[in-house]
């Protein structure tokens, strides 16, 4: 690793002043950074460590919602009994991210400020249409807070605080592992609410997360596996690597698609 100064805000407040300075990285879980570091791929002038600042840690219920604090454990979510109640399709994705290392070290805030393609969380907060909050003040749809692999809608030294999830009618989560990693070869998060379908596939595309259109509309008219018969996504703009070819991932995600809508009941 390169030299770096330390620092390790225990509130909010301090850890915004601390991201002022040049270069500065901001340290969750560490599970992209600390091996990104090792490999010397990054170099940060400071290293500023979240973990001690209990004011975005937490989950709790909030005007109809299910707010996660940005700094929550994967294996908090997973274990919440108010998750596991009112989403539960978000209790199982948290449940199956990684292996039980990853879960307890990796965080809300930094899955999606890191906003690797192949991530379970984004599709999540995607397909629920959730509310991203951050030190900054704003409230990120989103829809607005995905820009592409590994890009977001977080400014210079913004950081995540927490996030708000709409409660569906129904949803689930189905991906097809990479045995290694754990990560989404290809995942479908699927969401059911009132009048409307959301689908947000990850793993598959070149440009990250995204929404599935066609599989919205097929499914808010019929909310069945069925209804995917003849929807399918183009192989254009698809990752290929040694994994699989975009046409695979193409033909996993409509797999997904319907056995998370089965899934979903």
């Amino acid at each position: 690793m390169y030299a770096f100064d330390y620092a390790r805000p225990a509130s909010l407040a301090e850890a915004i002043e601390a991201m002022k300075d040049e270069d500065a990285k901001a340290l969750a879980g560490g599970q992209t950074l600390i091996p990104t570091l090792k490999q010397r791929l990054a170099s940060p002038t400071t290293l500023v460590d979240l973990n001690g600042i209990a004011e975005i840690k937490g989950i709790c219920l909030k005007d109809g919602m299910v707010a996660i604090g940005a700094g929550t454990r994967h294996a908090e979510v997973a274990d919440s009994a108010d998750v596991q109640r009112l989403i539960p399709a978000l209790a199982h994705l948290a449940a199956h991210i990684g292996d039980p290392q990853v879960r307890n070290r990796g965080t809300l805030g930094g899955s999606l400020a890191n906003n690797d393609p192949s991530a379970c969380y984004p599709a999540a907060v995607l397909g629920l249409g959730a509310t991203v909050h951050t030190s900054a003040g704003r409230a990120i749809a989103a829809d607005d807070y995905f820009q592409g692999m590994f890009e977001t809608a977080l400014g210079e030294g913004e950081l995540i605080t927490s996030v708000d999830f709409p409660v569906p009618e129904k949803a689930a989560y189905m991906k097809f592992v990479q045995p290694a990693s754990r990560f989404a070869l290809t995942g479908v998060f699927v969401a059911k609410f009132l009048g409307a379908v959301r689908v947000a596939v990850t793993g598959a595309s070149e440009s990250g997360v995204f929404r599935w259109p066609e599989a919205e509309k097929a499914l808010s008219a019929n909310f069945s596996a069925g209804a995917l018969d003849g929807v399918a996504l183009g192989a254009d703009g698809m990752i290929g690597d040694l994994h699989g070819t975009p046409e695979y991932r193409a033909h996993l995600a409509g797999v997904m698609a319907r056995r998370a809508v089965t899934a979903a009941g």
